[in-house]
């Protein structure tokens, strides 16, 4: 199964993401909210079987969110399945 994001709102300061798969049904979700200085991300994923391709999509979209604003703190929680997902293995967040 293959996943994309489907933006669903997305204001200056916060965004909602749906994760969608090819029939366009939504699996999931990503949130972004900014404050100064601060992000908070948090999202979640119904099916474990497309878990590193969640990571795949979200990653990258959270490193490049963090280089909009100079020292810009990410706080996250992000699941799968109920379970937190770690996108590093040395993050600490």
């Amino acid at each position: 199964m293959q996943i994309f994001l489907s933006p669903e709102i997305m204001k200056e300061n916060m965004q909602i993401l749906n994760i969608v798969d090819q029939q366009n049904t939504a699996v999931g979700y990503v949130s972004f909210l900014i404050n100064d200085k601060k992000m908070y991300v948090y999202g979640h994923l119904e099916k474990e079987g497309v878990c590193e391709d969640y990571k795949d999509i979200i990653k990258p979209y959270i490193l490049g969110m963090r280089k909009t604003i100079d020292d810009l703190e990410v706080y996250s929680y992000i699941s799968v399945g109920g379970k937190k997902l770690t996108l590093d293995k040395d993050e600490g967040e």
